[in-house]
């Protein structure tokens, strides 16, 4: 039974490979989707045989080489080899003779896909996307003029019904559909029918692409010919749409800025492919996807340059995946790699923050000043004359790094309320380096408090003196900076707080890597270790749950804690990953690869949960749109949300309703329904119970072991 188990493991595995490989020339990954463009091959057998030779032939030789692991049932290093395998099935008639050719053409295809895959992105980060089926490509079809025992195959499929559709059908609907067929080597209403409905169904963004960008390029081709007819008769304008689909929906954000730049390089395409037509009609071959190539290359690669903000780190399979996981990653974290503890305890409030009204412009702007107020907002008792009158005065100053103390001064006097030191701006303050690379300033000192020296090492929470007045400072308060250099005035660069809860109408807002507004009042936490402890998995071990849902028999769902080769953790269905991390006192679930309900509770139940416990301690947290809609919601809501951001919005509000139990609520922008979560701690480690409800739907998640 076992090796059946395998044996159907493996089976599936290897057939997910060869479906994506069909799927990943249209920027996609949906084996069964892919099955289907296999299908739609065969409407030419010849062509369909070579494509799924090819891939095979490639596949296996990765295997024997050992290479097996980068697959993972995508379709990345194969589908160049397949686009191989339908040019030679396309120009050939299949025989021994031909099938010999087509497995050595997918052979030197993988290992021209694998080399320039890694050359692309070590010395340019580039994907290597169609380049090594151009190259393979042309070689095959120069070099097949001297093969005079390959015989040649007639071009087209001729068939009675597709001729008469031709004849019938007005030529703005047989262009478009032949010119995208012909991309799979399958130029014929059918083909290229079936290709865009699977794109349609794949995802609403590339086909919106797809569509504009074959009607703009071809529109501008027809403008310089001057001639319709000849733009919608020339089947390489499928270079359009892969130009505008790569562009705009795949290696960049989908957006306005990735339309607007996809229109411009569809634009800008019809001259390369004009001249590629006419360079490679001389030797008798097709231009294949040269245009598309360069076209696509020649713009990602100086954005990479610039440092384009919305270029594509992590694709996700489909554009509407990958916009989701980029806007919930947007939202959920908005601090930044540069980290701070703050730098007191107790409740201490923004008086200015980042782009403050006062001092902190400029190259300045980064900057927070602390103050203590009162329940009335004020900063001093009595009247204020007095230094002694200001509720921080004198307080205790913390380390908000581990570091190396640079520099310090100790002996300038406090300034009397209401007045300034203009020539000592910073007054005693104390420099730190973080080996992270920058420095820390906390400046404003009170004369003599200080109580470290230079040169000394010291760790987050270490007291460093007392809140003073010295310096360009009218009323005492605590200055907080980071700085690329140890020069006193050097430009600030920006930074975030970590694990801090936000004082407001009296309850307490939990924030982890967050910048604090001006005017808001803040509190140390500190991790409590006996939380850290319930979240600390370790590789190897494994959670069950039983699954109950309204309707069916329990289940067992067996979570086994993994690691991926990039370094992050997960819990491993066998199915689904839920993939999470344990930072600096919190513990988050980031995302979340599969169909599983189960997970996707989880998930809903405690995206994130602080490790520490106050009571009525609560927190907000950002979701992707796949955890919270069904299909059809989603794939309308992420198509929309590629237009306005803020229709992907899914808001989850939780909060310790006592130590070990934690509420929640989840609900989107534009949905009105609302999410009921309920989540209990094990004593020991985890969580012991997982309740979601969602209009009278409810699925509960019950430890076993």
């Amino acid at each position: 039974m076992k090796d059946l188990k395998a044996l159907l493991g493996w089976l599936g595995s290897y057939l997910r490979t060869v479906a994506n490989s069909y799927t990943e020339i249209f920027f996609f990954e949906n084996h069964l989707l892919g099955l289907v463009l296999v299908a739609a091959t065969f409407i030419n057998p010849n062509v369909g045989l070579a494509g799924l030779l090819c891939v095979i032939s490639a596949y296996e030789l990765a295997r024997f080489l050992g290479l097996r692991e980068i697959f993972r049932g995508s379709g990345y290093y194969t589908y160049n080899p397949l686009l191989v395998g339908l040019s030679i099935g396309f120009l050939f008639k299949i025989t021994p003779l031909t099938i010999f050719f087509i497995v050595t053409a997918g052979l030197m295809t993988f290992v021209v896909t694998f080399s320039l895959a890694h050359v692309f992105y070590y010395f340019f980060r580039l994907p290597v996307i169609n380049v090594p089926f151009v190259l393979v490509s042309t070689t095959i079809y120069l070099a097949a003029y001297r093969y005079s025992n390959l015989l040649v195959n007639d071009f087209y499929l001729r068939h009675p019904a597709f001729n008469s559709l031709d004849l019938r059908l007005p030529l703005w609907l047989t262009g478009p559909l032949k010119a995208l067929g012909a991309l799979l080597f399958s130029p014929h209403l059918l083909g290229g029918l079936i290709f865009l409905v699977v794109i349609f169904l794949a995802s609403r963004i590339l086909f919106f692409l797809a569509v504009s960008g074959y009607v703009l390029g071809v529109t501008t081709l027809a403008l310089m010919k001057g001639s319709f007819y000849q733009a919608l008769t020339d089947l390489s304008t499928f270079n359009f749409s892969l130009i505008a689909m790569a562009i705009g929906g795949v290696f960049l954000i989908p957006g306005p800025r990735s339309y607007i730049l996809a229109a411009i390089a569809v634009v800008v395409s019809p001259f390369l492919l004009e001249a590629a037509g006419f360079f490679w009609a001389h030797y008798g071959i097709p231009a294949f996807t040269l245009p598309f190539n360069v076209v696509t290359l020649s713009f990602i690669y100086p954005l990479g340059l610039a440092g384009y903000p919305y270029l594509t780190l992590y694709y996700r399979g489909s554009p509407e995946r990958t916009l989701d996981y980029y806007l919930s990653y947007l939202a959920r974290f908005r601090g930044t790699n540069r980290t701070l503890t703050l730098p007191f305890s107790g409740d201490w409030t923004v008086w200015q923050g980042f782009d403050g009204p006062w001092t902190h412009k400029g190259i300045w702007r980064y900057a927070l000043d602390f103050v203590i107020t009162d329940a009335e907002g004020k900063t001093f008792s009595g009247q204020g004359q007095l230094l002694e009158d200001y509720y921080c005065f004198g307080k205790p100053v913390l380390s908000p790094v581990r570091g190396r103390v640079i520099s310090l001064v100790n002996n300038i006097d406090d300034n009397p309320p209401g007045s300034v030191n203009e020539i000592d701006n910073w007054g005693n303050y104390v420099l730190i380096y973080d080996e992270r690379g920058f420095y820390v300033l906390l400046a404003h000192f009170k004369r003599g408090s200080i109580k470290v020296s230079p040169g000394q090492w010291v760790e987050k929470g270490h007291l460093l003196g007392l809140c003073g007045n010295s310096g360009y400072s009218p009323q005492p308060h605590l200055h907080l900076q980071i700085q690329f250099s140890a020069e006193l005035g050097a430009p600030t660069a920006p930074f975030s707080l970590l694990h801090y809860a936000v004082i407001k109408e009296g309850r307490l807002i939990f924030r982890a890597n967050d910048i604090p507004k001006e005017g808001e009042c803040l509190r140390a936490l500190y991790p409590d270790k006996a939380l850290e402890s319930k979240f600390s998995f370790v590789l190897d071990e494994e959670i069950i749950y039983e699954v109950n849902r309204e309707v069916g028999e329990p289940e067992t769902l067996c979570l086994k804690v993994c690691m991926a080769p990039d370094g992050t953790y997960f819990f491993d269905s066998g199915s689904d990953r839920l993939y999470f991390s344990k930072d600096q006192g919190t513990f988050y679930l980031l995302r979340h690869d599969g169909g599983d309900e189960a997970l996707k509770a989880l998930f809903l139940a405690l995206p994130r949960v602080p490790l520490v416990y106050q009571k009525e301690l609560c927190w907000k947290d950002n979701l992707p749109l796949e955890a919270y809609f069904g299909p059809l919601k989603r794939a309308l809501f992420t198509f929309m949300a590629s237009f306005r951001r803020d229709l992907a919005r899914v808001t989850g509000t939780y909060f310790f309703s006592s130590s070990e139990e934690i509420q929640g609520e989840v609900q989107g922008g534009v949905d009105r329904t609302r999410v009921k979560t309920f989540v209990r701690l094990d004593p020991l480690k985890g969580l012991s119970l997982v309740r979601v409800e969602r209009e009278g739907q409810k699925i509960t998640l019950r430890r076993v072991t």
